[in-house]
């Protein structure tokens, strides 16, 4: 009778305020965009909520009709003012080469629009097997159906949901805008300080699968 092996594990990671600070350079875009426009944005507290869609947050400073005008000019500013400026947050490199070490696969699944994702993952030179741009809470299951994730790592409620209606296993960090009680109560499986956590953490994952 042949050996059957299992499927190598899948991992899905979100990316800002996941394995990314944008923080820096997405004020920076916000403050460009306030300028160009000479429409008032509070650069400083749109940065506190990152995770949903672009549109969410522009909706605050713009008429509803404006919004995906305001988008279009926004994303095409974006590389000019965000990418430098953005930063691998700790453990983020290390999380992706412990998923490979494990004999895994590494996405990227994030609401962020995925030509500039790849940006910057590109210019910190963090080498996922996808990235899959475009997709919020819910739909990031699309995603991760796709690429038969089992776990998927993010920072915000709405990646627990998108964890778990695609059946996988949702691991939550806390660097991002919500407390790890938001993201317990949100039905995380596992809440991680950060991703220096991860490694350690997958390295005990994958015998209990086993």
């Amino acid at each position: 009778m042949a050996a059957t092996t299992s499927p190598a594990l899948t991992v899905g990671f979100d990316l800002d305020m996941t394995l990314i600070d944008s923080r820096p350079g997405i004020r920076a875009c916000y403050l460009a965009l306030s300028e160009r426009t000479g429409v008032y944005i509070d650069a400083d507290l749109a940065v506190t909520r990152l995770g949903p869609p672009l549109a969410e947050e522009l909706i605050n400073w713009f008429p509803a009709e404006d919004v995906p005008a305001m988008a279009d000019v926004y994303r095409e500013m974006y590389p000019a003012f965000a990418v430098e400026a953005t930063l691998a947050l700790p453990g983020a490199r290390e999380a992706i080469a412990a998923v490979r070490e494990a004999g895994g696969r590494a996405i990227v699944v994030t609401a962020k629009y995925e030509p500039n994702a790849k940006l910057h993952l590109a210019h910190l030179g963090i080498e996922p097997d996808a990235v899959i741009g475009d997709l919020w809470a819910e739909q990031k299951a699309e995603a991760l159906r796709e690429h038969d994730a089992g776990v998927y790592v993010g920072d915000h409620v709405g990646d627990v949901r998108g964890a778990r209606t695609a059946g996988a296993l949702s691991v939550a960090v806390a660097t991002g805008p919500c407390s790890p009680e938001e993201l317990r109560a949100a039905g995380a499986d596992v809440v991680l300080g950060d991703l220096t956590e991860f490694p350690r953490w997958i390295s005990d994952y994958r015998p209990a699968r086993a």
